[in-house]
């Protein structure tokens, strides 16, 4: 095994390299393994679409189902309205255009909202009366936490009243015995993340977006993230909330219980609801002690199949201390390099994968870890790789994979799919993508949370292009639906994909949604023109 590292550095001492905080590299050359066609879906399926016009502004004909839709009878706010609004948020009620701007924006520039007042509560009892007027005036309102959503959910479509909860950020509680965080809505995951670095423990929960992202908007959207291989979902991991019904009532089940069989769990109708339903205004979630021991290693396999591989032998090999499993393709590392100047830390590879194990013994983790590349490398799975203890270095690998989505907003217009398949499919929706569009698209790219299934497909256009929208969609919803997988794994619906919702759902489950949301919000002044489609079947 000594020829696999440089200089015929030995396994061993790599290992106690590892346990001393350094960095070690480890190449070997493998042979192309061609993908089986037991992957690939029924490529007999033909799936067509017409020129279709994306986010169309103003009241113009359109004909994509991402398209806003005409705008919804609802109040337009007089000066009457301002005159409350200020006297129950003296200060904090905002009309200046250009303040309002970025937050008419959504972070991809692609969706803009013409919204004239946003209102910024500090408690629950402010956003209690912010509702229950607006309710009465029959005034529409789009809930907002960080606006780092990518499928336009956070920003207004037309006029509605922006409710930010960016004052919202107050620490309510942590018990340091149980790990559970109670907190407003509005706190900034990576305030929370440093707040209980310092107490020993970690969010459950960790996104590229995490320096803008809100805890609140991270429960209205179901984020996934980095760490849900480890520790699931929100679903699992938040344990209580408040939220402010649209008549302004407010709902109190900020409990910070692990068991509770006390009748419906109705905190879960909230996780993913993106503020249809209600507005969250504080969370209680449990929290993870925070691992002293911390391995990455970026590994660079010669196929698909090869990473797969590696996957299911990590999964077995590492086991309790694995914490994630993401994986890029040679073009995320091309835009990586060429946008952001990254350097590829190892050889070139037409796949990456990022491994962390977390753990509270570095000898035991060590150990495991080096059994797992040892195995790795003498079934001929990865190319080239390089291990990571020390924070910086890290960092600086975790980069590779977080910072796609930012070196994508700069090589053109994005459309951006966030698809959930069976693991073995995954990368077969890229490979058929980049066939099907040719030289139309600037780039295909896909990445994301091998652990979960979460495919990240991406396509750049040097512009906004009606031609190439309609060649993608709704070809990928299709070939999504075809494998029985989710058009959105992780992003949630919210304006651009609210008309798909019936590749991934049945009528009847729709239906049933659409009468929670009715019975919640009988009048839809809670971010209307999202998630639900426009016409319930």
């Amino acid at each position: 095994m000594a020829g696999i590292f440089p200089k015929t550095l030995k396994l061993e001492t790599a290992l106690r390299h590892v346990r001393l905080h350094s960095i070690i590299s480890f190449t070997r050359r493998l042979s192309p393994v061609a993908l089986g066609s037991s992957f690939l879906p029924n490529s007999s399926l033909q799936f067509g679409a017409g020129a279709r016009k994306l986010h169309a502004e103003g009241n113009g004909p359109k004909s994509s189902p991402a398209a806003a839709p005409d705008r919804l009878p609802f109040s337009r706010v007089t000066q009457e309205d301002l005159a409350f609004f200020k006297k129950i948020l003296p200060g904090r009620t905002i009309t200046d255009p250009d303040l309002l701007e970025s937050s008419n924006v959504d972070w991809l520039k692609s969706v803009k909202g013409s919204s004239e007042v946003m209102l910024r509560p500090q408690t629950t009892e402010d956003v209690s009366q912010i509702l229950s007027y607006c309710n009465s005036r029959n005034l529409a309102v789009n809930p907002q936490g960080g606006n780092t959503g990518l499928t336009g959910g956070s920003v207004p479509v037309y006029d509605e009243i922006i409710l930010s909860t960016a004052l919202m950020n107050k620490i309510l509680a942590f018990d340091s015995i149980s790990g559970i965080l109670t907190c407003q809505a509005g706190c900034v995951l990576e305030n929370l993340s440093l707040y209980l670095e310092k107490r020993d423990h970690i969010m459950p929960l960790d996104l590229g977006a995490k320096g803008s992202c809100q805890i609140g908007g991270n429960v209205a959207t179901n984020a996934g993230g980095l760490r849900l291989l480890r520790y699931g979902s929100l679903h699992g991991t938040v344990l209580g909330l408040e939220v402010v019904l649209a008549d302004g009532r407010v709902l109190d089940c900020l409990t910070t219980l692990r068991k509770d069989n006390t009748g419906y769990d109705l905190k879960q109708l909230f996780i993913g609801s993106e503020g249809t339903l209600g507005v969250i205004t504080a969370v209680s979630i449990l929290c993870p002690r925070r691992p002293t021991s911390v391995n990455v290693v970026f590994l660079g396999c010669e196929t698909f199949e090869q990473l797969l591989k590696t996957f299911q032998l990590c999964r077995g090999m590492l086991g309790e201390i694995l914490s994630a499993f993401e994986f890029l393709d040679s073009e995320c590392m091309r835009l990586l390099n060429t946008h952001l100047r990254l350097p590829n830390p190892i050889s070139d590879c037409p796949f990456y994968v990022v491994i962390e194990t977390s753990g509270s013994d570095p000898s035991h983790d060590g150990e495991k870890l080096h059994n797992f590349l040892e195995e790795a490398m003498a079934c001929s799975l990865v190319n080239d790789g390089t291990v990571a203890t020390e924070e910086t270095k890290i960092k600086a690998l975790w980069s590779m994979r977080e910072r796609v989505t930012e070196a994508l907003t700069h090589d053109g217009f994005t459309y951006k799919y966030d698809i959930s398949l069976p693991v073995e499919r995954i990368y077969q929706l890229v490979t058929d993508m980049r066939e099907r569009l040719g030289d139309r698209a600037k780039s295909v790219v896909g990445y994301g949370h091998i652990g979960d299934g979460n495919l990240h497909l991406n396509i750049t256009s040097p512009a906004k292009d009606p031609a190439l929208l309609a060649a993608i969609e709704p070809f990928v919803y299709e070939w999504t639906a075809s494998c029985q997988g989710s058009i959105s794994a992780e992003h949630g619906l919210g304006l651009k994909k609210r008309n798909y919702i019936y590749y991934s759902k049945n009528p009847q489950t729709v239906a049933l949604m659409g009468n929670i949301k009715a019975m919640l919000d009988p009048k839809g002044i809670l971010n209307p023109y999202k998630t639900l489609p426009d016409n319930l079947k």
